[in-house]
């Protein structure tokens, strides 16, 4: 179950945040019940969202293994943003 998860996270991750959010206390205790931070992070970066709840469920801390979780989920945000720019640029140019 947990590696339907994991897949469903990679694949859909503002979908497993909402989902999170409706059917488990998830993301609420990774944030300590905040609302603006996982909003924030819903729209702009949802797997450092999901990375930062999971890393703050399971350890308690953003440190070691987490950290590197976290900073791969940063990286991979930022190349879907800059993909995205990057993929209009091309579209503007060519037609």
């Amino acid at each position: 179950m947990q590696c339907l998860a994991v897949l469903l996270a990679l694949c859909f991750p503002r979908l497993t945040i909402v989902l999170l959010v409706i059917f488990s206390d998830y993301i609420g205790r990774g944030f300590n019940d905040s609302v603006l931070w996982p909003l924030l992070g819903f729209l702009f970066m949802p797997f450092t969202t999901l990375a930062y709840a999971a890393s703050m469920n399971e350890n308690g801390a953003v440190e070691g293994w987490w950290l590197v979780l976290v900073i791969v989920a940063v990286l991979a945000d930022l190349g879907l943003i800059g993909g995205g720019a990057a993929a209009r640029r091309k579209q503007m140019t060519t037609g």
